[in-house]
């Protein structure tokens, strides 16, 4: 587990889970918009989130 200490794991899988939480509500936003520009830019974001998220689980595996 790349030597991190306990408070680093707590504070990336506190990490992780925020992003988790910003990417489904933008999911849910983009998926009750009109807008197509304003669908694309949350669905752009929500990608963008799922990507740091998997990129934070990284450090713990």
């Amino acid at each position: 587990m790349n030597n991190l200490t306990e408070l680093e794991v707590e504070n990336l899988r506190h990490l992780i889970g925020g992003h988790a939480t910003v990417a489904k509500k933008l999911e849910t936003y983009a998926q009750s918009c009109t807008d197509p520009q304003l669908k694309t830019m949350l669905q752009r974001d929500a990608q963008s989130a799922r990507q740091a998220q998997q990129q934070l689980l990284n450090f713990l595996g």
